[in-house]
């Protein structure tokens, strides 16, 4: 299979996904597809094109900018990182769609923090903790 194959295969499957996770009723036997059967597939794949390509890029590795630029001039292993943020951006937004809902957020307050986990990671887990110290903060203490 082409790296232009898994690629296109691994983001349809982190789409829908994420469609699931934002739009479809949190039941937990959907949380549990979405994190043992996509996140899982995800992870497979990705394990794949590591074990197969890491070590056939010479002069590839995580020792300095100049090793991790040449393993991405592999095509592989470059669809290999591409599915390794696709799974674990998907994983944090599954936990913090859980959590949120655990916590009672609107569906509508998730919607942003999952999207932007979605397309930037980071800043999605950024605004779930910003919510989540702000509910804190508000919180009225107990004398």
């Amino acid at each position: 299979m082409s790296p232009d194959t898994v690629f296109s295969i691994a983001s349809s499957t982190a789409m829908a996904g994420w469609m699931l996770l934002i739009l479809a009723p949190r039941w937990a036997a959907l949380i549990a597809f979405i994190r043992f059967g996509l996140i899982g597939a995800l992870s497979l794949t990705y394990a794949v094109l590591v074990f197969v390509y890491f070590f056939r890029v010479e002069g590839g590795g995580f020792g300095s900018i100049a090793e991790v630029r040449a393993l991405f001039t592999s095509d592989p292993v470059l669809v290999a990182g591409w599915v390794h943020y696709l799974a674990f951006d998907l994983f944090i937004g599954t936990w913090i769609a859980v959590e949120a809902d655990r916590r009672g957020y609107n569906r509508l307050l998730q919607a942003p923090m999952l999207v932007a986990t979605f397309m930037f990671g980071p800043l999605g887990l950024l605004l779930f903790y910003l919510t989540r110290a702000s509910e804190t903060a508000l919180k009225p203490r107990k004398a």
